[in-house]
């Protein structure tokens, strides 16, 4: 579990200021509230918001979790896997890991989402489908470890993952880094 504390979250009202109050009016259930409309579309419906990839690389990653030793959650992966390509063929899907990979405890495969529309349209489809098997949902930012951890969202059991390879990771580019900086400076050779 990611410690809240070690992030800084900018206010959900930032862009929303000096506004008029919102009316406590209730829609016509009698629970609802009547929101004030503007007559556009919130900007999240065309692209993901920032820091979240728009690009090649996808703007979620889903993991879908099997436990490799367990003969019916292997077999329900498969046909999953076989059921979302077939479905979904313009998502981007990987091969089925039949081991831990990464820092992933157990076998898995990967689904990569693209745009607001196909997050709308696999997320529920999956929350249905995916059977007695563990889902992770995470945003491709900067910051691996973060998406991971603290935005990550989870369907069915929640598994351990190993984040340490991210910190690993980031101390290696660090290093690099000043390495580069070294180098530049002329106090080390190329």
């Amino acid at each position: 579990m990611a410690d809240p504390s070690l992030y800084i979250y900018p206010s959900p009202l930032e862009g929303y200021h000096n506004l008029p109050p919102l009316l406590d009016e209730k829609a016509a259930d009698g629970k609802s509230f009547v929101n004030p409309q503007t007559g556009v579309l919130s900007k999240a419906y065309e692209g993901f918001v920032d820091p979240i990839s728009n690009g090649q690389r996808g703007g979620f990653d889903v993991h879908i979790y099997y436990f490799q030793a367990n003969q019916e959650q292997s077999t329900f992966a498969l046909a999953l896997w076989e059921r979302i390509r077939r479905e979904f063929p313009e998502l981007r899907i990987y091969r089925v890991w039949d081991k831990p990979v990464g820092p992933h405890p157990v076998a898995m495969f990967e689904v990569n989402l693209f745009t607001p529309a196909q997050f709308g349209a696999f997320i529920p489809w999956l929350v249905i489908n995916r059977g007695p098997l563990s889902a992770l949902v995470h945003p491709n930012t900067d910051d691996e470890e973060r998406d991971h951890a603290q935005r990550a969202t989870w369907m069915g059991e929640k598994l351990p993952l190993d984040l340490n390879m991210f910190k690993r990771m980031r101390e290696a580019r660090e290093k690099l880094d000043r390495f580069k900086m070294k180098q530049e400076e002329g106090l080390v050779e190329a």
